[in-house]
């Protein structure tokens, strides 16, 4: 059985990465392969990593405010390179009333702290079973 292809990034100006990694290592630990892009992503540059890497979904984390225009961006993108099977969560520091807009723009889920770590995991894995990703 091949393993699920997460990748993890970090777009923008947002230099705190700690819930990034607290997520990719619950994916790592739940069996997937999971490729973290570090700190200060363009979305052109998670999108030629997403499609280099052949992951099944892309988790964007982001705190600075920016993920009204960051999230919808790498969905774009990936659309316009023709890997639109690669979905998209987020997580963060997003204010509930901002979910609605990313869902609509293409974000397959939005993860706010304190979301149980099983929970994405499952997200996830449910989301590539289904042959969603």
């Amino acid at each position: 059985m091949v393993p699920i292809r997460v990748l993890v990034a970090k777009p923008g100006l947002d230099g705190h990465d700690r819930g990034a990694k607290v997520v990719a290592r619950a994916l790592r630990d739940a069996g997937m392969e999971v490729i973290y892009t570090g700190l200060r992503q363009s979305p052109e540059q998670i999108v030629r990593a997403a499609i280099q890497e052949d992951v099944d979904m892309v988790g964007l984390s982001c705190l600075s405010g920016a993920h009204n225009s960051l999230f919808p961006k790498v969905v774009q993108l990936l659309k316009e390179a023709g890997a639109e099977d690669i979905q998209v969560f987020g997580g963060g520091v997003i204010p509930e009333s901002d979910i609605p807009g990313l869902l609509e723009a293409g974000v397959r889920a939005v993860f706010t702290p304190g979301t149980p770590l099983e929970e994405i995991v499952n997200f996830v894995r449910e989301s590539v079973k289904k042959g969603d990703a």
